[in-house]
């Protein structure tokens, strides 16, 4: 599953790699916030705020050498203080959904936010996306985010010592995940871009082609919550084994579609836990931009923007229905209340350990 053609130097006379910091403002608590910007040589660069340990803008060459961002997001800090549907941000404790906003852990039950509707997503109220995180920069490719996430936040246990590193190589962005906890805990990160590698153009993604190296996937209720075990994806609208277009089935007459209103599902990767592969490869073919996603976790998290309402948006225009889609590497929904599903348990003594690379190229 690898780039058509990875990003070369060719010609381009670009200045040498370098981190840039500027202010952006302050948080509601008085945090200052501000921006970490990467930059390499062969024109790739990413902006990376404090707030949300977020990626603000990612600009990458078309096959004509022009470059572009190919993520929503805002270039001040208003917007996202404003409220996003974590547009760029790394979420935790724990991504995606825990059902009925509980789990028992060591024989106690344990009360969480409960921030859609009666469950718990993306960390709940007020998750790491909306927490400030302390940050230095790397060498010259190199941010470090740090975050402490207290004992009983969100009705989590055990304080959880986060560490978050955002790299930019020649064509990749990698993200490295560490945490540490005092007491027995659940812990799922991931990275919550939305992509369109259409650029400035912000065509639907419908016309993107994408390939999941996956056999099955996690079926789920009305509430998106994976009901039963994994399913086949053989003959479904989820069967992304060989390259496809994302519109060819997205609004088929199938029960799951109509579930996630689209695609919001997670695929189960035909990968050892733990071992860092190929997930996915994304493919815009007006612009000739490749992006493949390289992963240690389980599953991938697959979201066809189902639910941008054209509300918010930038320069491009309104970010509408499906002109933005989430590829989001991570463990299993509900893992905490599913003991049939990779374990997300963390304890005192042992190391949550991930990465995570975005591999940029054209075709």
């Amino acid at each position: 599953m690898g780039v058509v053609e990875r990003l070369g130097c060719g010609a381009i006379d670009l200045m040498a790699d370098q981190v840039a910091i500027d202010a952006l403002g302050a948080a509601p608590t008085g945090e200052p916030v501000e921006r970490y910007t990467l930059r390499n040589a062969r024109g790739l660069s990413a902006e990376i705020m404090t707030y949300g340990a977020t990626l603000m803008a990612l600009r990458t060459p078309d096959r004509a050498g022009n470059l572009e961002n190919i993520v929503l997001g805002f270039e001040t800090l208003a917007p996202y203080l404003a409220g996003t549907p974590y547009f760029g941000a790394i979420v935790g404790r724990y991504a995606n959904r825990i059902a009925g906003a509980r789990f028992e852990l060591d024989g106690r039950v344990y009360g969480l936010a409960a921030n859609d509707g009666r469950n718990h997503l993306h960390g709940g109220l007020r998750g790491f996306d909306k927490a400030v995180w302390r940050a230095a920069a790397i060498g010259d490719d190199g941010v470090r985010l740090a975050y402490v996430s207290a004992d009983g936040e969100e009705g989590y246990p055990g304080e959880l010592s986060v560490e978050v590193i955002y790299r930019l190589s020649a064509d990749t962005l990698s993200i490295d995940y560490n945490a540490r906890t005092t007491a027995p805990t659940h812990v799922n990160l991931t990275h919550h871009s939305y992509f369109n590698l259409s650029g400035e153009a912000l065509r639907n993604i419908g016309g993107h082609e994408l390939s999941i190296d996956a056999g099955r996937f996690c079926a789920v209720d009305e509430e998106l919550i994976p009901v039963a075990a994994p399913r086949d994806v053989a003959d479904t609208p989820f069967d992304f084994r060989q390259a496809r277009s994302i519109g060819a089935e997205i609004d088929a007459d199938d029960a799951q579609v109509r579930a996630g209103g689209g695609y919001d599902h997670t695929f189960v990767l035909n990968k050892p836990a733990g071992t860092l592969a190929g997930a996915a490869v994304l493919r815009d073919p007006e612009s000739g931009r490749v992006m493949e996603v390289r992963t240690t976790e389980p599953g991938l998290q697959f979201y066809s923007g189902n639910n941008l309402d054209g509300s918010l948006g930038d320069g491009r225009g309104a970010f509408v229905k499906r002109s933005a889609l989430c590829l989001e590497p991570q463990h299993f929904p509900n893992s905490p209340n599913r003991p049939d599903f990779p374990s997300t348990l963390l304890r005192p003594g042992d190391e949550h350990r991930s990465r995570t690379e975005f591999v940029f190229g054209v075709s």
